[in-house]
């Protein structure tokens, strides 16, 4: 995925939009949330400092190099004044019919379908054209895609709290979506942040990790996160960590399967796009082994499997079926 670009284009005349419409039209794109907040310094810029001196982004160079925009939302587009942050749910119920679940590798729920960077941000693309139609001057989408703290706008903006896995949680929601952003000059009414904390005493994400990657609540160790070691990580995966990898071979759920909020309200989304595909087949060891980058490319191209790619997906699966005895 290219970076962001800002919509910068003719305007139709129509007068700029309220706030409530702004979230109309996020909710038609199929959105389940929709909030709005400034673009002021984020006030936990010193929590990314701690986490980057301690070595906690591993080969994440990318977000070092970052730092300073990401502690100042501004600084990724001087032209905007706010950030509208939308949610998108990707979540799908389980298959319950497949035998010898146990024996099976484990894709993390948003890859078995579309890649999200395709779906999602082609509709905040759509929401960007709505803003400029509406007489914005700027209108920069982002999805993971730059210099963004997205969970600290989504706070700010009222939709949710950061929970202690350090994803974001959303009250009769959960936290099985996407966060996506669209930064513009538009004048718009901001909301109130989210200021409660829900989590309360529970702790069942830190004590599920298999591989102890939460130092502390809210503080993860990229470099012991299963999500880490398949998807970013270059090179073989240390022993000791693919020891405890529990049959994931991309990304991980587990700090969201267990969280009480998840379990109580988490629905599945409207966005068929995230529907769980057939493949790979999960229960077959060599089922990367002998394929082709054609082959691959064919069949995974569109997802986000295709990020990591043939080789790496190779010894992911390796290593997800050796740690369930396979």
């Amino acid at each position: 995925m290219n970076a962001p670009s800002r919509l910068n284009y003719p305007t139709h005349g129509n007068p700029a939009p309220t706030a409530w419409q702004v979230k109309a039209r996020a909710d038609e794109l199929g959105f389940i949330a929709c909030g709005i907040t400034n673009l002021d310094p984020i006030p936990h810029g010193d929590h990314l400092d701690r986490w980057l001196k301690s070595a906690y982004a591993g080969n994440m160079r990318y977000i070092h190099r970052q730092a300073r925009k990401r502690k100042n939302p501004q600084l990724a587009d001087r032209q905007a004044n706010c950030a509208i942050v939308v949610l998108d749910n990707y979540y799908y119920t389980e298959t319950t019919d497949q035998p010898h679940r146990d024996q099976q590798v484990k894709l993390a729920r948003y890859a078995r379908g579309e890649d999200y960077h395709r779906n999602t941000f082609e509709r905040l693309q759509a929401l960007a054209a709505y803003l400029i139609d509406g007489g914005a001057a700027t209108a920069r989408p982002y999805l993971d895609t730059g210099p963004l703290q997205e969970r600290e706008l989504a706070q700010r903006a009222g939709l949710g709290w950061i929970g202690k896995n350090t994803m974001l949680i959303r009250p009769g929601v959960g936290s099985w979506f996407f966060i996506g952003c669209v930064l513009t000059d538009l004048a718009l009414e901001l909301d109130a942040p989210f200021t409660s904390d829900h989590c309360g005493s529970c702790t069942q994400c830190l004590d599920a990790c298999p591989t102890g990657a939460f130092v502390e609540p809210r503080m993860l160790d990229a470099t012991r996160c299963i999500s880490y070691a398949t998807i970013e990580q270059k090179g073989a995966i240390g022993a000791e960590l693919a020891s405890h990898m529990a049959g994931w071979a991309f990304g991980c759920d587990i700090c969201n399967e267990v969280c009480p909020w998840n379990e109580r309200f988490a629905v599945n989304s409207s966005i068929t796009a995230f529907r769980p595909r057939p493949e790979p087949d999960t229960a077959d060891p060599s089922y990367f082994a002998a394929m082709s980058d054609e082959e691959f490319a064919a069949r995974f191209a569109d997802t986000p499997l295709a990020r990591p790619g043939l080789e790496r997906m190779r010894r992911n699966w390796a290593a997800a079926f050796r740690s369930i005895g396979g």
